[in-house]
């Protein structure tokens, strides 16, 4: 469904933000998370636990605790030296976190990466099985992995991918069986430790995560996927995602995170690193619910290489604050890159997320649809970067963000920043921000909808872009989310 059906407000590009009128808020939404399957909480229970706050021993103990070579502790260690010089950021939403109370590492059980479903312990399997993890690998994955607190619990691929050569491993695992594959991508040239202050404390306390390597000439026909699970209060998870896509393969990768609600602040500040090489494909999808406790500062960044493409579908519901902009470096010439984001924010929470791309190739291309909901006093705002490099001639970039409040306290807005060093570049930007139209909820109401109902099909019709670029397993369960959302929120 297109945005003629809302009442736009404010105008296309530029830096702006709005309110709603009053008179919308008799079919505004006070949106509520219905977060029943999502808050499962089990006993905090851990056979290994560091004590809370980031130091140099702690770190150690994380680097012990895995058996890591010395060249990782190093890294390690650099990336806490620079953790501690870096200030926090000083732009976006305000970070009232006290991070000498976060739990950097945990392990629940003693056996962890299993390949069998069964022998995952039941408590953690009952939680997996609720978010329907079982159910998707069996019916549409080629691979499955499933962490909880700070190490992976559950990863297997299907015999059919690892006889073509396909590897689909945990990150920790990976960094023993392929060492120099490992050390040659890991936090180099993609996301370097000192890139900002948390992806810093990332280098440092890192744990868990997924490791994908794609051979040349290989498409994967189907996604896999890695779930993410916290269950602890106060606790950090930071889980590394490293994806090699080598020349004229193809791989869809899929991540799913959660958390139950608790009174203390969690962290979550994961890293994902993807290489795309010549005429490559990669997408990543991930639909992230964090509870309204958890701080998301995760890192995302993808290099393509010649007539590579690049492909990200990101739903971020869920999390006091989140700050997220994937980022896509567009090297080789006739390179890609494609962004598709939604972000809801309700009472209390603070969406700050968009997209970064940087032209450097010759005739290279992007586009970027940022959709946005607002409700109950909630922020959404599209933080964006296009940069177009002296040399990188005739880039082109079209972006494109939408935002829909629904009620006179929400507020939201788009910061874009463009540079430009090259005259033939060719670039459009167009922002808006609207309401629902009360002429429409009308119309669907006379034809037999309920005022509810009637609100939801125009919020899916805003969000269809979305759902339609993810497979339909997870555009179904982002759907549900949403309706989640909506649910009895109309008075």
């Amino acid at each position: 469904m297109s945005l003629p059906i809302l009442q736009q407000e404010g105008t296309p590009g530029g830096a702006h933000g709005a309110k709603v009128s009053q008179a919308s808020a008799q079919h505004a939404m006070q949106l509520s998370i219905a977060r029943e399957m999502f808050d499962h909480k089990n006993p905090v229970l851990f056979t290994k636990r560091a004590p809370p706050g980031i130091t140099e021993d702690v770190v150690r103990m994380i680097s012990k605790e895995k058996n890591e070579p010395d060249w990782m502790l190093q890294k390690r260690l650099a990336g806490l030296k620079a953790f501690k010089a870096m200030p926090l950021p000083e732009w976006g939403p305000h970070l009232q976190l006290d991070l000498d109370k976060i739990t950097y590492y945990l392990r629940a059980v003693e056996q962890t990466n299993e390949h069998k479903w069964d022998n995952v312990p039941d408590d953690i399997k009952r939680t997996f099985q609720k978010l329907g993890i079982p159910e998707a690998e069996q019916k549409a994955l080629a691979g499955a992995g499933a962490q909880y607190e700070s190490e992976v619990v559950y990863h297997h691929l299907k015999e059919e991918w690892s006889r073509k050569g396909v590897i689909f491993e945990n990150m920790d695992v990976a960094l023993r069986k392929y060492p120099e594959l490992v050390k040659k991508h890991f936090m180099t040239r993609c996301v370097p430790i000192t890139d900002h202050k948390f992806a810093a404390l990332h280098a440092a306390v890192w744990s868990g995560g997924t490791f994908i390597y794609v051979p040349p000439g290989v498409s994967m026909l189907v996604p896999m996927q890695a779930y993410f699970r916290m269950n602890s209060p106060g606790m950090g998870q930071f889980e590394h995602t490293l994806i090699i896509v080598d020349k004229s393969a193809s791989v869809h990768y899929i991540e799913g995170c959660s958390a139950p609600q608790y009174s203390v602040n969690n962290l979550h500040a994961g890293c994902v690193e993807i290489f795309v090489y010549e005429h490559a494909t990669a997408r990543y999808s991930s639909v992230e619910n964090w509870s309204k406790n958890t701080f998301n500062l995760n890192t995302k960044r993808a290099i393509v290489e010649e007539a590579g493409v690049v492909e990200w579908v990101n739903g971020n519901l869920g999390s006091n604050v989140t700050m997220l902009y994937p980022c896509s470096v567009l090297k080789g010439d006739r390179s890609r890159a494609d962004f598709l984001g939604v972000a809801f924010a309700g009472p209390g929470q603070n969406q700050d997320t968009g997209s970064k791309v940087i032209h450097l190739g010759k005739d290279t291309s992007s586009t970027i649809t940022s959709k946005s909901i607002s409700s109950g006093g909630g922020i959404t705002m599209y933080r964006g970067l296009l940069r177009i490099a002296k040399g990188a001639s005739n880039a082109k970039n079209s972006t494109n963000c939408d935002a829909l409040m629904m009620d006179p306290q929400s507020r939201s807005g788009t910061i874009p920043v463009i540079q430009v060093s090259e005259e033939t570049a060719d670039i459009a930007h167009e922002a808006t921000v609207g309401r629902i139209s009360e002429e429409q909820v009308f119309y669907l109401m006379t034809r037999g909808l309920s005022q509810e109902e009637a609100v939801r099909m125009i919020v899916s019709g805003f969000m269809e872009p979305i759902l339609r670029a993810l497979p339909m397993e997870y555009a179904v369960e982002l759907n549900r989310l949403i309706e989640l959302e909506m649910e009895g929120s109309i008075g």
